[in-house]
């Protein structure tokens, strides 16, 4: 099901990967109201990336990918070049294995961002308690990674849509 890069007359189309990671990292640092949102807000950048990598990856450049996750973290104060190094790390372990996702099921998909969430988590985790200002709380990155794979469903889901609408099957 890859697209040809060059079968995209409509620049929307073309730009669709890189603006959805911007809207779903965007997402991620919104200031809602709900205490704790910021430790516990899904990881939305991720899902994004492991979509977009799998489906089109030839439209989500590298350097798309580094430059929303620097942006990212210093937006939220993070440390500075985490996102981009995870979702980096995300995207060419994804780009390695996308051939055993085209064609499967939904599930089958799900269960490689399961994977590869609960991967990121705990190198996030282990980072934060070895070199942050504070040891790392576990809970939290569980509850985050569990709050990221059960809403990956709907992520792709709007992906899918998205998708659809800006590029239509020839």
């Amino acid at each position: 099901m890859m697209i040809a890069i060059r079968q995209f007359d409509n620049i929307a189309a073309r730009l669709l990967p890189t603006v959805t990671t911007v809207i779903a990292a965007w997402f991620s640092i919104l200031p809602f109201h709900i205490p704790g949102y910021a430790s516990l807000s899904p990881d939305y950048a991720l899902m994004v990336v492991y979509h977009w990598t799998i489906y089109l990856p030839d439209l989500l450049s590298p350097t798309a990918i580094f430059l929303i996750g620097a942006v990212f973290d210093l937006i939220s104060g993070g440390p500075l070049g985490m996102t981009a190094l995870v979702l980096l790390l995300a995207r060419l372990i994804t780009r390695h294995s996308r051939r055993k996702f085209i064609g499967k099921s939904f599930l089958f998909v799900w269960g490689g961002f399961t994977l590869l969430s609960i991967a990121t988590m705990l190198w996030r985790c282990i980072f934060h308690a070895l070199f942050g200002s504070s040891p790392g709380d576990f809970r939290n990155c569980l509850f985050q990674g569990m709050l990221t794979i059960s809403l990956f469903p709907i992520a792709s889901l709007l992906l899918v849509h998205a998708q659809r609408a800006l590029m239509p099957t020839r």
